[in-house]
């Protein structure tokens, strides 16, 4: 069973992909989440942690929120110095998922049977992409850089044209270094 956090507060911003929404609990930051519009995210957020006492606290978390989204509008190659640790909440396979992902830097995809093998799980291919779809830490937890076996772009859980538009920008930003 997955324990879930017993309050998130959160403030939302936008970016180039969109709206985003910064969680936070207990535990550190337990969503990243991108969108067309704010109140769709806070219901996204509501979806995935109904148990949890969730409040708008956008005065608390702004220094926070702009760190984040000087990030996502110009993710380097290294991840940011995040204020406070990820904290993503998920069964022990999507937090092994999640993790392996992570390994994968800017600027670079994996396919979703790779990612499968890495996690030791080779035929997993079809419970590494629902791992991916339930990631909550949008492009922190890269899994827009997971990619179908023939090198196209497929689903994500933000959009597909968001999704080949953060790996175009983190390849253009790769091949200027």
């Amino acid at each position: 069973m997955v324990t879930r956090p017993l309050s998130i507060q959160y403030t939302t911003g936008r970016c180039q992909f969109g709206s985003l929404l910064y969680g936070v609990c207990e535990s550190g930051i337990c969503a990243i989440l991108l969108g067309d519009d704010a109140q769709t995210l806070v219901e996204d957020l509501r979806r995935r942690f109904p148990a949890s006492d969730i409040e708008q606290q956008d005065a608390a978390l702004e220094s926070e929120l702009a760190v984040l989204l000087a990030y996502v509008d110009n993710p380097g190659l290294t991840p940011p110095a995040l204020p406070r640790p990820l904290a993503p909440f998920g069964t022990r396979f999507q937090q092994q998922v999640w993790e392996v992902l992570s390994e994968v830097g800017a600027g670079q995809t994996i396919t979703y049977s790779e990612l499968a093998m890495r996690c030791g799980r080779p035929a997993a291919k079809r419970a590494v992409a629902g791992a991916c779809a339930a990631n909550p830490l949008a492009i922190v937890v890269p899994c827009h850089r997971v990619l179908r076996s023939d090198g196209g772009i497929s689903g994500y859980r933000w959009g597909v044209e968001r999704k080949r538009s953060l790996i175009d920008l983190e390849k253009r930003l790769a091949a200027e270094i």
